[in-house]
């Protein structure tokens, strides 16, 4: 990590060292590409933000070997957790209520209510039982891990400009000038990459202002726990000491970029709840709006966008971080596959055609949460029916399968019900699982008939170390013959037993990398 003058070339220069920046920068490096990473502030920014990832996150970083950290990092904040109930003086009734699994709009859906053995739960495997991971804490990690890998990660340094030719990008920077082959803006939601790429970010205006800090508070007792409804907004404490979050429904703030102080925290806590409390002192704080906007192209020529930089919305339920690792893990081997010179015609393309629909739908979803949570009679109208549909189990599981992202995928051709989705994470007979072969970033033939199909091993030959072969089985899934894993976790192509398709093998091969390099003598 640096921030001296750089003049120097690399393959792709990512701007933004936000989660989105460094988990592409992760996945870049990790595919062999040189990558620099760009970030204005000279220190990981520790202002509280979203706190919590949702599955397709926790199985990204499963599939990088990432989740024992992340594990760890969940058991600081459960037991910070716990702190905060005794703080309080639970008593055991208190200690014994429901767990939560979320909540949409602030409805907290509770734990109990959940359909466990719904089908569309079953395949994250371990990463399903991580997801309490700040967002401050995720980005220490992925930076060690960016840099670990070989990217460059030069903190205080901003991008003021860059040139498009038709070999490649000129960043200009004010340390100096950087030469690439491509430039991704991961530069937030006022992107200065998107705005000078000319790239349309239509959507909807803010009607919001909400505050998420953690203070010092006197008279914390009057507060409810967890979200709280009221005639004024909503409002939120905990689930650790001194969290608080409010929405109040007065248009934008007059300044995004100002100080948050004690008294404008206070004012709003006050306000949304009506109890008499006092901050006494601010740990950390951000301002947010509902702004809803999303880029009309993820691409333009040799310019892409990833994370707010392509999206915005309200940061109910952690949607935007989630949402940029989502765009990341797409992106990264599509781009480096891209610069090594191996993606067959298009590829790069696929990536706002399978991204685009996963962003408009999230910027829906968050707007149907600040209508929900509007202080006027017809919201709340609305806001006590679907309250009222949380409350059963066929409810909570609609909702908890929506936030935590397990109904996510992509269209793809094939007609397998995996294909398009994410890889189940198998237990293989030689007592891996599937993750553990996803940690180098290749894509993935699991052959599960342990040989008896040598034709299916045979076609991914020509690709060389773009594609693994594992050759095993799974005796909790007879049914699945074999699967063709992306490096991004994405089923690509699927057989059940007894149903060859060495046709649908061999056009995904090619559509996902290529043409073979050599023969196998079966094609």
């Amino acid at each position: 990590m640096n921030n001296e003058a750089v003049h120097t070339e690399y393959d792709v220069v990512v701007a933004g060292g936000g989660p989105t920046g460094l988990m592409l920068a992760g996945e870049l490096a990790l595919a062999g590409v040189t990558v620099a990473v760009l970030e204005r502030l000279t220190e990981t920014d520790t202002t509280i933000k979203a706190m919590a990832v949702n599955t397709p996150s926790a199985e990204a970083f499963y599939r990088r070997g990432l989740l024992p950290d992340l594990a760890e990092v969940q058991s600081r904040i459960l037991a910070s957790i716990g702190d905060f109930v005794q703080q309080r003086g639970a008593d055991d009734t208190h200690r014994s209520a429901p767990r939560f699994a979320g909540h949409f709009a602030g409805l907290m859906l509770r734990a109990d209510l959940l359909d466990e053995s719904d089908p569309d739960f079953a395949h994250a495997g371990p990463a399903g039982e991580v997801g309490l991971v700040p967002q401050a804490e995720l980005e220490g990690l992925l930076a060690e891990r960016a840099v670990a890998l070989g990217a460059a990660l030069h903190r205080g340094v901003s991008l003021t400009g860059f040139d498009e030719d038709d070999d490649g990008v000129t960043v200009h920077t004010d340390r100096g000038t950087i030469r690439a082959a491509y430039l991704v803006g991961c530069d937030g939601g006022r992107s200065t990459v998107r705005k000078l790429a000319g790239i349309d970010f239509p959507g909807t205006d803010p009607q919001i202002t909400g505050h998420q800090a953690v203070v010092e508070l006197e008279g914390a007792d009057a507060l409810g726990l967890g979200w709280q409804t009221t005639d004024t907004g909503i409002y939120a404490h905990g689930p650790f000491p001194g969290r608080i979050l409010t929405v109040e429904f007065d248009g934008p703030p007059e300044d995004r970029d100002a100080p948050v102080t004690a008294a404008e925290l206070e004012a709003s806590l006050r306000n949304v709840s009506g109890a008499d409390v006092k901050v006494t002192k601010v740990k950390s704080a951000t301002r947010f709006t509902d702004n809803a906007r999303q880029a009309a192209t993820y691409r333009k020529g040799r310019i892409l966008l990833a994370g707010d930089a392509a999206h915005v919305h309200s940061p109910f339920g952690g949607q935007g971080l989630n949402l940029g690792i989502g765009d990341a893990m797409n992106l990264g081997w599509k781009l480096a596959a891209t610069v090594r010179g191996s993606a067959p015609e298009g590829l790069l393309d696929t990536y706002t055609a399978e991204r685009h629909p996963i962003g408009a739908w999230v910027l829906e979803w968050t707007r149907a949460q600040v209508a929900l949570m509007r202080p006027e009679p017809h919201a709340r109208a609305l806001r006590a029916v679907v309250g009222d549909l949380t409350e059963t189990v066929t409810g909570t599981t609609y909702f908890v399968k929506k936030i935590s992202g397990v109904l996510h995928h992509y269209d793809l051709p094939g007609d397998h019900p995996l294909t398009g989705r994410s890889a189940p994470d198998l237990p293989l007979a030689d007592g891996t699982r599937t993750a553990d072969h996803l940690h180098d970033g290749k894509a993935l033939l699991l052959d599960l008939t342990g040989g008896a199909q040598p034709g299916t091993s045979a076609l991914a030959e020509g690709y060389g170390d773009q594609v693994r072969t594992v050759v095993t089985s799974c005796p909790s899934r007879p049914d699945l013959a074999a699967l063709l894993i992306r490096p991004d976790g994405i089923t690509a192509w699927a057989a059940d037993t007894g149903a060859a398709d060495d046709d649908g093998l061999d056009a995904a091969l090619a559509r996902w990398f290529g043409t073979a390099v050599q023969s196998s003598g079966i094609r």
